[in-house]
């Protein structure tokens, strides 16, 4: 008995000793788990915790054993999670918020399990709990993140939209602009091609599209416009081709540019058809009226001569004067009628007749022996510049060119006033002559300039000071100029005079 009894002391000593390993073990365990843990009671108050806890909340251990966990957590919060864990057992995870000790608000993971005694009496839980500040913070950054690129996806479809409508505007302007559009990319090719090109070109634009300039000669209405523009689709404003009859076309090019380089050229077809049809009934209508003018007017005049040469009897000096009058006004009428005829002439392509080689030095001298007597009435300081060799000689119309002098002299002599001063000037140069008339005039307003070659304009300090004037002489002139090849401009300001200028090429 007393050995058996000894044995079973031995026994109980050595579960003592494990039991005391076992717990010294789970103490360890505790003490050094990462994460936070503690033991709560049925009333929820904390009988133990880790150190993790105490790192989490900032609570010292003696601060939080015997507390109630409800300053900790939120108490409906605590309250949810034990009813839980009363009716599962245990609860794997769970979010809450803790609070520590200095106010801060942390959220957290938490599992807990449901301690029982044998008899089945809840004694208590486990609590363990992981730390989500991170996780969190990663969320948010992915969320702020997403929030970034659906921005960003919003702003890139909103811009895709507001391209297509913009888009689709230019292309229903390019669609309804009533002038023909040939919009060639760099490569010289044909990439866009408007419905008014089909029309005026009757050809659909897939069959074209992809074209060079080259390849739109295969079509014979695109013959003049390949001409026109050449291989490489040279600058072009306003210029005018016939396609074929009734479809006149002005063309000009448009030079797209991107970064300082060429991307595209625009060609632009503006149908002048109408335009140059009423032109041409305006032209015919003004040669016949001129035309059925002219033999009465030419009557009169020599009827007139007649009267004051005495030929149909002697006239008091009351009536010379009526008909000196009438005849210095019959005289404008014969000018005026003469330069419509040469707007006619122009207009219809055929005003130079006779070219012939000539020396402009003396077209000059002959023109300007007609105004001597003008020129001493108004005591106007006159001088002819030429060189002292002879000049070459051009090849040119006399008398147009006589008429172009006679118009720019006329004009200086007219608009300069008494004692004032008129130059002309002669020299050679570079295969060409060339030509000026510089005067101490009235000048042309700088808002009028760009008109003064056009029909029928004079400047408004022009009229002021000389009402009679039909504006066609600028007009003739630049005509009869560049018809010989040659340019024409001047330079002017107000109160101070003007310089006309001209050169012709030389043969």
């Amino acid at each position: 008995m007393a050995i058996e009894k000894k044995i079973e002391e031995e026994k109980i000593t050595t579960l003592l000793e494990d039991l005391d390993s076992l717990e010294s073990y789970i103490r360890d365990l505790f003490n050094f788990l990462p994460l936070p843990v503690f033991l709560l009671s049925p009333v929820k108050i904390i009988l133990e915790v880790n150190p993790a806890f105490e790192q989490i909340t900032d609570y010292k251990i003696e601060e939080v054993i015997g507390r109630s966990i409800e300053g900790i957590f939120n108490p409906e919060e605590i309250e949810s999670l034990i009813q839980e864990t009363i009716e599962k057992g245990s609860v794997k995870v769970k979010e809450m918020v803790l609070s520590t000790k200095t106010g801060e608000k942390i959220p957290v993971s938490a599992s807990t399990v449901l301690r029982k005694s044998e008899e089945g009496d809840i004694v208590g839980y486990f609590f363990s709990l992981f730390n989500l500040t991170d996780i969190k913070k990663k969320e948010n950054e992915l969320i702020n993140t997403q929030k970034s690129l659906l921005n960003i996806l919003e702003d890139t479809e909103e811009a895709r939209k507001a391209i297509e409508e913009e888009k689709n505007k230019t292309q229903s302007i390019v669609n309804n602009f009533t002038d023909g559009l040939l919009l060639f990319n760099q490569q010289g090719k044909l990439s866009l091609v408007n419905p008014q090109v089909e029309k005026l070109f009757g050809i659909k634009q897939d069959q074209i599209i992809g074209f060079s300039v080259e390849e739109l000669a295969s079509l014979p209405g695109f013959i003049p416009l390949v001409e026109l523009l050449g291989g490489e689709i040279k600058e072009a404003f306003r210029k005018e081709i016939i396609v074929k009859d009734n479809l006149n076309l002005e063309v000009s090019t448009v030079s797209m540019v991107s970064d300082g380089q060429k991307a595209e050229t625009l060609v632009i077809l503006h149908d002048i058809t109408r335009e140059k049809i009423i032109e041409k009934m305006k032209t015919e209508f003004v040669s016949l009226a001129a035309h059925q003018l002219r033999t009465p007017l030419s009557a009169i005049k020599w009827t007139l001569r007649m009267l004051l040469d005495g030929d149909l009897g002697r006239i008091t000096q009351e009536q010379r004067e009526f008909i000196d009058k009438s005849y210095i006004s019959n005289e404008r009428m014969i000018n005026l009628i003469n330069d419509l005829l040469d707007v006619t002439r122009i207009e219809e392509g055929r005003y130079l007749y006779k070219p012939v080689l000539s020396d402009i030095a003396e077209i000059t001298e002959f023109v300007v022996k007609s105004y001597q007597e003008l020129i001493k009435r108004k005591k106007i300081k006159f001088d002819l510049k030429k060189p002292a060799g002879k000049m070459p000689k051009v090849l040119v119309d006399v008398e147009k060119i006589r008429l172009a002098i006679e118009n720019l002299l006329n004009n200086a002599i007219r608009y300069t006033p008494v004692g004032g001063k008129v130059v002309i000037s002669l020299s050679s140069k570079d295969k060409e002559v060339q030509f000026s008339v510089q005067d101490s005039g009235a000048g042309i307003p700088e808002d009028q300039q760009e008109r003064i070659f056009t029909k029928f304009f004079r400047a408004t300090n022009a009229v002021r000071i000389e009402t009679e004037g039909s504006g066609l002489g600028l007009f003739i002139t630049k005509n009869i100029i560049e018809a010989h090849d040659g340019k024409i401009w001047f330079k002017s300001e107000v109160d101070k005079g003007s310089t006309f200028y001209f050169t012709l090429p030389v043969e």
